[in-house]
């Protein structure tokens, strides 16, 4: 398929589409049990899928293993068993702390499948990280790798709720595994058992935990339920386009919210098979794999998209990617020069889409069909109401091309239920009967939506949000630092990444090796994503006459900006 060479009717869609589409497709009726891991798996196996491949994982050496719907069934039975036997019960936390190994994803069905609550974390958070994620949910189990094990442990004795961990090379050769604190080696094949019955969880039962930052205070866990399948599978099926014989690439984390709404469980609940490649980045690798595994539909971020423009598209042309017939782009603007490149490069068109953590699935995107204007964000997801308002009034904006914040209606399957134990933070996100994603935009004489930028200080580094509180008060533990503020540096690849304005308590110097002092203590502390990449020693930090540190100052003096109003701003 050549770019633009289908049309759709957009104005028909938003009269026609309903979520209730996915109800009566997935075969769901009101009043029965509604369990994901259920309708990932099982039903596949039910449907005639069992020897159908679901993954196929190849690793860093390039070993690869394929997993049918009637392995994963077992498999990710195994899980739920063994949870049980701990004692783990329905709405438990369960963490999933691992790097993109097979069991990673088949324990996500596995942990649904027991009525508990997944809470996927990245597996390169620090220990800072990790404990501020597993202490605010009070998880009861976390199933991780001999690699990360140690990072669990530094941690155990802050979260005594944490009973049970599941290590799943723990029989492989290495340090002895601290059976007598509740660690035990899980052997994914071993556990496997034939049947397990599925818990009875209903629509508003909760099912996901995924941990976002914030402007202030820590990171925020937006708790989400089985019925946001719904959105998460008509969205996979209109906007990436997944037909039954397709072969499926996201290569997103299940750390973050893509990697579990499109990377598991849009397209598990449509039966088709997807690629893991559980490997560092480099085009080449990146190539070779969509060639070797005849990869069909594509999505991907515009970091990784950025990168591969620097590779030129000569490498492109060495790669057999003829099976390649869709490329889809989440995580942050993609700019105009990557759908270009991505014409000249694949002759397809990327189509950007846009969500967020809280509203679980696609909210404004380019569907297939759509004319794709380069740069923007595309049009409302047909089932989904979205606008620009004005921040006074809440109100929708009339004028073409005004800039106000981009609001979303409720309901929608995928939304967010709450905050784990901030409802206040969760209420405030909604005016006048929209949900306020906290971006702002415009929008174009045609409909289309242009990202114009976020409204707080959140720090958009590579398509994953990065709150400068953590940042700031894992500087604030160095002994030399006085005071500290983190805001986003313009990047050409990340879009943003970390600076740090540091100023420094009295008898310590701004020189090299303090700089590298306070960078070893925010690498132990936090993950890659948040380390700063520069530091700017400062005699002190601008505040409101309140004593606020001014982030928007900082940042507007970094990004060339109009500084604005500065009336609150303390004297000398």
């Amino acid at each position: 398929m050549t770019l633009s060479s289908t049309t759709i009717d957009y104005e028909r869609l938003r009269t026609t589409l309903d979520w209730k589409a996915a109800e009566a497709e997935l075969g769901w009726e009101p009043g029965k049990p509604l369990n994901i891991g259920y309708l990932a798996v099982d039903r596949n196996v039910e449907r005639g899928l069992g020897d159908k491949p679901a993954l196929i994982h190849e690793d860093s050496t390039g070993t690869v293993r394929t997993f049918t719907y009637a392995d994963v069934k077992r498999l990710s039975n195994g899980f739920a068993n063994r949870l049980q036997e701990f004692g783990v019960k329905e709405l438990d936390r369960v963490c999933l702390f691992l790097d993109k190994a097979p069991e990673l994803y088949i324990g996500f069905a596995g942990i649904l499948k027991l009525g508990a609550v997944a809470q996927p974390l990245f597996s390169a958070f620090g220990e800072d990280s990790l404990l501020q994620r597993v202490e605010d949910s009070k998880a009861v189990a976390i199933i991780t790798s001999r690699k990360l094990v140690s990072r669990v442990r530094k941690i155990r004795d802050r979260v005594p709720e944490l009973k049970h961990v599941l290590v799943i090379d723990g029989n492989a050769e290495g340090k002895p595994l601290r059976t007598d604190e509740g660690e035990f080696a899980f052997d994914m094949e071993a556990e496997a058992v034939p049947e397990f019955e599925i818990a009875k969880t209903h629509r508003e039962s909760p099912s996901v935990l995924h941990y976002t930052s914030g402007t202030t205070g820590k990171p925020k866990g937006a708790l989400h339920v089985h019925s946001s399948v719904f959105g998460q599978y008509l969205t996979t099926k209109m906007v990436l386009d997944l037909k039954d014989d397709d072969v499926y690439w996201c290569t997103a984390d299940p750390g973050w919210v893509t990697g579990t709404s499109y990377g598991i469980i849009g397209p598990w609940t449509m039966g088709v098979t997807q690629v893991v490649l559980d490997a560092g980045f480099s085009a080449e690798r990146w190539y070779q794999t969509m060639a070797k595994h005849k990869v069909t539909v594509w999505y991907t971020a515009p970091t990784a998209i950025r990168l591969l423009m620097k590779a030129g598209t000569d490498v492109v042309k060495q790669h057999d990617l003829s099976a390649l017939r869709h490329m889809c782009s989440v995580g942050e603007p993609l700019n105009p020069e990557g759908v270009h490149w991505g014409r000249e490069a694949f002759d397809l068109d990327f189509h950007d889409t846009y969500w967020q953590t809280e509203t679980g699935s696609m909210m404004i995107t380019n569907l297939p069909g759509m004319v794709v204007k380069p740069g923007s964000m595309g049009r409302p997801f047909p089932a989904v109401d979205g606008a620009v308002l004005d921040p006074v009034t809440w109100e929708p904006v009339s004028e073409v091309g005004k800039v106000g914040m981009i609001g979303i209606r409720p309901p929608w399957p995928s939304l967010m239920r709450t905050y784990w134990n901030n409802s206040a933070t969760y209420y405030s996100k909604f005016h006048n009967g929209w949900y306020v994603t906290g971006d702002r935009g415009s929008i174009d004489a045609d409909g289309y939506f242009w990202f114009s930028g976020r409204d707080d200080d959140v720090i958009n580094t590579g398509g994953h949000l990065v709150g400068p509180f953590e940042i700031e008060s894992a500087l604030l533990e160095h002994p030399a630092v006085a005071e500290s503020a983190a805001i986003g540096k313009p990047d050409p690849v990340n879009m943003e990444v970390v600076k740090a304005f540091v100023a420094l308590k009295p008898g310590f110097t701004g020189d090299d090796d303090t700089e590298l002092s306070i960078m070893n203590l925010i690498r132990k502390k936090l993950s890659p994503l948040a380390m700063p990449q520069e530091i700017e020693f400062v005699d002190k930090l601008p505040k409101t006459r309140s004593g606020k540190i001014m982030r928007r100052l900082l940042k507007a003096q970094e990004w060339g900006e109009e500084i604005g109003d500065i009336s609150t701003l303390e004297n000398d």
